[in-house]
């Protein structure tokens, strides 16, 4: 970056220019900031996404030939590629860049494209963060389209900030509210997004999306669930930093599922002396030597157990499963611990619903693997004994 004073920071110039620019039209902003050899050669990042039309329309009318990078995950959905093209063309934009992962990275750390399912920051980092890192490096600057009704970190962003190697961000659409844009696009009769009808609010990969209905958080809809509201893309050197949770993976017959027990798990002494909010939605951990009975008092209350297997060749949580089936218990079964694959079926079979496993086995032993055992019932021997009967 080449401002006319090198004797001043980059934090210095970005407090500038936030006081600069905090009342300017957005539009003659970026006429501005793309025509001022001082900001250097500047890119807009864009996901052609829900809204995405109104940044794009508006750099189109002041150059068209500014570099566009779209960073295709090859996880997206069929209509957000169509989307592109046709926005790409109706626009006039001269210089979009499709980026997509790192080929060797992708064989290497996804080579079955079921990252996402147990670990869905690592997939963000393979699919989107390095490849807009790489993207990135030829220019000095780069422009976003976040806003801060989208909530989140994004509540306080400024229009201009730093990211984490120093290029100037600028968010010219921050103060933007949901109602502005609407009228931007139905001013300029600009195109929407094929998924906009259906729900989706904020539109990424189509694992990680889901409709967002007519709730109010914009990004409902993504990585739904779970803690992540972020794929990493947008947090740099004056954005908290977001810590790394690790996820369970849950196996079911249908396959790798992310977490979805919000409420916590108890132990079973903790039980007598729970406050009754607090029962509302109740999950306990046991160990494998548990006396069933002793659940009795609690067994029509209690909505997931999940049963610890510290070692693989211990048997006693499959026991313990089948005594908690037999008292009548309804609820979720779930092992957890030393469990792999080739334990699938005897865990269901036991009563199990389900298995947690952590990202580390998940890698080891992938999705398929499991669903190879997924057909338990057509390996159940008493099943086999009845039919040969």
């Amino acid at each position: 970056m080449s401002f006319e004073n090198p004797a001043i920071s980059l934090s210095a110039r970005v407090a500038e220019l936030n006081k600069r620019f905090q009342n300017t039209d957005t539009v003659e902003m970026l006429r501005e900031i793309t025509s001022d050899p001082a900001f250097g050669k500047l890119a807009l990042i864009s996901s052609f996404g829900a809204d995405s039309v109104v940044l794009l329309d508006m750099v189109a009318k002041i150059d068209r030939a500014l570099p566009i990078v779209f960073i295709d995950t090859e996880m997206l959905f069929h209509q957000t590629l169509s989307y592109q093209r046709k926005l790409a063309k109706d626009l006039g934009l001269q210089d979009v860049r499709r980026i997509l992962p790192s080929r060797e990275a992708v064989l290497k750390r996804d080579s079955e494209n079921l990252l996402h399912r147990y670990d869905t920051d690592a997939c963000c980092t393979l699919r989107k963060t390095e490849p807009l890192a790489r993207a990135l490096t030829e220019f000095d600057g780069w422009i976003s389209g976040r806003k801060r009704y989208q909530g989140g970190a994004r509540m306080s962003m400024d229009l201009f900030e730093l990211d984490a190697e120093q290029r100037i961000k600028i968010n010219p659409l921050a103060h933007w509210s949901r109602e502005d844009l609407a009228s931007y696009i139905a001013a300029q009769n600009l195109p929407k997004h094929p998924l906009v009808a259906k729900g989706y609010k904020s539109i990424g990969c189509a694992p990680c999306t889901t409709p967002s209905g007519t709730i109010g958080n914009e990004r409902a809809g993504r990585w739904r669930g779970q803690t992540k509201t972020e794929c990493g893309i947008h947090f740099g050197n004056n954005a908290p930093a977001r810590p790394v949770i690790p996820r369970a993976v849950i196996v079911t017959d249908e396959g790798f599922e992310t977490e979805d027990w919000a409420a916590g798990f108890h132990s079973f002494a903790s039980l007598a002396t729970l406050p009754e909010q607090e029962k509302a939605a109740l999950a306990i951990d046991l160990k494998g030597d548990f006396v069933a009975k002793d659940l009795l008092p609690w067994i029509g209350q209690i909505d997931l157990i999940r049963v610890s297997f510290p070692v693989f060749s211990d048997g006693r949580g499959f026991s313990l499963a089948c005594q908690l089936r037999l008292l009548g218990f309804v609820g979720r079964l779930r092992a957890k611990g030393h469990i792999v694959a080739d334990q699938y079926a005897m865990a269901r079979r036991s009563g199990f619903n389900e298995v947690e496993i952590d990202q580390a086995l998940a890698r080891r032993q992938p999705e398929p693997v499991w669903q190879a055992r997924a057909d338990w019932q057509i390996r159940d021997y008493q099943n086999l004994l009845r039919q040969s009967a």
